[in-house]
């Protein structure tokens, strides 16, 4: 099988002209179990990117036919609050996308889809959708529109005027592609193709994706960017395996159930500390690593500065 360039690298770079449009409508139509029509791409924060952003994540953001928002972002290293982050970053268009004065019935629908390259949670699948449902506390029934809501809004259920939210765990997918699912997930796991996919959106893929379409200098950058998400992954998982080994060590150590405690903690602490000190190295602010680590920026400050 060919190789074809990686799904954020495409994102950056090749499927916001409208010609490539086919790609991001083939997942979403595949995703969502509908036909998805992009009409026009929106300002999204990936339009304001810094340099840890250019390699750790990557988003989106769409509008389709029908005037709904999909934000699809991209991202290849953990952050501990990602769930919160899904939520803020749909809430937020929720809130932009309505003029002052508006009714309320002006609000967007919004899509979020998240595809991560890290271990998100713990749960058995590799694709996961969330939507919001109102079921009662007594009788166990599921809150329904009236006919003149369904009339009104064009929906059959009051899930359908939320934000719903798709999490594609793509590095837990471990199986032959069966399903046009299933053959997006691999895709976006290895960067290939299955031989005989069928998925919509897959066939422009291997059209206009290929690693052999672009020019010496795109190569040269592409494989940067592959280099960069190699070497950050690796180092920030050799700095936690690290912490976790001197907080097992301590917490033998001490020989006591509060010894061993207290050496766990100090460990998790030490890993913070040296996950902090390394993405201080790459060139982080504070805020960015604040984000990835949980520390407060003034501890951040203070544990770069002692190991000066």
């Amino acid at each position: 099988m060919e190789n074809y360039i990686r799904f954020d690298w495409a994102m950056k770079r090749l499927l916001r002209n409208k010609a490539n449009y086919a790609v991001l409508e083939g997942l979403l139509t595949t995703l969502l179990e509908e036909k998805v029509t992009i009409h026009k791409l929106l300002e999204s924060e990936s339009n304001q990117e810094d340099e840890f952003d250019k390699y750790n994540r990557v988003d989106m953001l769409a509008e389709n036919s029908q005037g709904e928002l999909v934000l699809i972002e991209v991202q290849n290293n953990n952050e501990y609050a990602y769930f919160q982050r899904m939520l803020f970053g749909a809430s937020k268009l929720v809130t932009e996308y309505i003029n002052r004065g508006e009714g309320y019935e002006k609000v967007r629908k919004v899509y979020s889809v998240n595809i991560v390259y890290f271990s998100l949670g713990h749960g058995k699948d590799f694709v996961y959708h969330g939507k919001t449902e109102f079921i009662g506390i007594h009788e166990g029934d599921i809150l329904e529109l009236s006919p003149f809501q369904k009339q009104t809004f064009k929906v059959d259920k009051v899930s359908q005027l939320y934000p719903e939210y798709y999490i594609l765990k793509v590095n837990d997918f471990n199986r032959v592609a069966r399903t046009p699912l299933e053959e997006w997930i691999y895709y976006l796991n290895t960067g290939n193709v299955p031989e005989h996919a069928t998925a919509p959106g897959l066939d422009t893929v291997k059209e206009q994706l290929k690693l052999d379409r672009m020019s010496r200098e795109e190569l040269k950058a592409y494989y940067k960017h592959l280099d960069n998400i190699v070497i950050l992954r690796d180092n920030i998982m050799t700095e936690r395996a690290e912490g976790r080994a001197e907080g097992r060590a301590e917490g033998r150590a001490e020989g006591r159930a509060e010894g061993r405690a207290e050496g766990l903690a100090e460990g998790r602490a030490e890993e913070k500390a040296a996950i902090a000190r390394n993405l201080k190295s790459l060139g982080l602010s504070p805020e960015q690593i604040a984000k990835a680590t949980g520390l407060t920026e003034a501890e951040i400050d203070q544990l770069t500065t002692d190991h000066q």
